[in-house]
């Protein structure tokens, strides 16, 4: 079952097909897209949805095997429609993106051409919270102005779990093909040793920023780091700090939590789903404070220590920051020229725990699109460290427009006091 049906109409900037002239991972959704909005539907919605689809999309499976499918996560409707004209008005979906998330297997039958769309075996679909091996676009309804809301929907795709997985489709309409080629996908894959010459692939790039490019389940020699958000990532860092500065360096327990952790950020890097180094971050009015730079022994071959250190510098940048400041001990001073750190001029050296440090600091470049007044005020609230995902008040202000619609509509009935 696939695909599209409705081209990007002239105020998305298109008026004829041109191959990737919308390229799916380009587009400004902000500017494109200002007057859609995607949201999640109920079964209801969903079932009208697939109603319409079907006169003019063929090969579409049953209502009951789709619903199946996303009551058990195993794949996404997002549905699209116009923003309400005013705030006490709901969304009425008039169209969606459909996907399933395949697992290994799954998209190996689909090069193989032996996965059945209408009806896919639920085998060959990616459990939840586990990151697919492909994303196939199972069916599309965005006709005419709706077209834009794609890009509302990739920007859904820059989640974790999603970053950097490939598209798949099989079109089957003329209109498919066509929306197929002005957004980017090209007809003709490598699917291991399988070559598939019918699929259409979109391929994908992490475009998620180093200190957020940890995904669960990803290979077991894959380096990603994370903000820690969660008192479990706080015991993980702990942990780490614990066997590399108190069971190594024989720090005293007093002096390595100084009562700075609860005010600073941490980044956490892994090894796969193996916690293995951790960084800890201070804002000042004029600089940024790295400190408490810790890896595993065992880990201490890999580029997790590199990692964590760009990242944090990334971070410092997104934020605003020009000026990194740190306390090095001498003997790791070389390390910390490798990033930009120079002895800071005038600057003093020191003791603690039984090593000797020196004050360093690197100057950075903010970010040309560092967080700041003025920005969309969803982003400003967004978690730490994902400022480019939609946050979880955005999708509250989303369901605030649904639930007071039809609190409205209850009230009017007389069944609401």
């Amino acid at each position: 079952m696939s695909h599209a049906q409705g081209e990007v109409p002239r105020d998305g900037g298109v008026s004829s097909v041109k191959q990737g002239k919308h390229n799916l991972d380009e587009m400004d959704a902000g500017r494109v897209a200002k007057h859609l909005v995607l949201f999640r539907p109920n079964d209801s919605t969903v079932e009208r949805l697939l109603a319409k689809a079907r006169a003019s999309i063929p090969g579409f499976g049953k209502t009951d095997v789709i619903q199946n499918v996303l009551h058990q996560q195993l794949g996404e409707m997002h549905a699209i429609a116009r923003k309400p004209r005013s705030s006490g008005e709901a969304p009425v979906a008039e169209g969606f993106v459909l996907i399933l998330l395949l697992n290994e297997i799954g998209l190996m039958q689909l090069a193989l051409g032996t996965f059945n769309g209408p009806d896919p075996d639920l085998r060959l679909l990616a459990k939840p919270h586990e990151r697919p091996a492909g994303i196939y676009i199972w069916g599309l309804l965005a006709p005419g102005p709706l077209a834009p809301g794609v890009a509302l929907f990739m920007r859904e795709m820059l989640a974790p779990r999603y970053a950097g997985v490939n598209f798949y489709s099989r079109p089957n309409t003329e209109v498919g093909r066509r929306f197929n080629e002005t957004v980017g996908l090209t007809q003709g894959v490598q699917v291991g040793p399988i070559d598939a010459p019918n699929i259409w692939v979109f391929q994908r790039k992490p475009p998620v920023p180093l200190y957020d490019s940890y995904v669960p389940g990803a290979g077991q020699r894959e380096i990603g780091v994370t903000v820690v958000r969660t008192l479990e990532d706080m015991m993980r860092v702990a942990a780490i700090r614990n066997v590399v500065y108190m069971g190594e360096q024989e720090c005293p327990y007093y002096e390595e939590y100084d009562g700075n952790d609860l005010s600073a950020t941490h980044l956490l890097a892994y090894m796969g789903d193996e916690p293995i180094g951790c960084l800890r971050l201070r804002f000042f009015a004029g600089f940024a404070k790295l400190e408490r730079l810790a890896i595993r022994k065992e880990f201490r071959k890999s580029r997790a220590a590199f990692q964590l250190v760009r990242a944090a510098f990334k971070f410092c940048q997104k934020k605003g920051y020009g000026r990194i400041y740190a306390h090095s001990q001498t003997r790791l001073v070389d390390f910390w020229k490798r990033f930009g750190f120079q002895v800071l001029e005038g600057g003093k050296s020191f003791v603690f725990s039984g090593y000797d440090y020196v004050e360093v600091v690197a100057d950075i470049e903010a970010d040309a699109k560092a967080v700041s007044i003025g920005d969309d005020p969803y982003m400003i609230i967004r978690p730490e460290g994902r400022w480019h995902l939609p946050g979880v008040l955005e999708q509250s202000a989303i369901q605030a427009v649904h639930i007071s619609a039809e609190e409205e509509t209850l009230r009017l009935a007389g069944s609401v006091a």
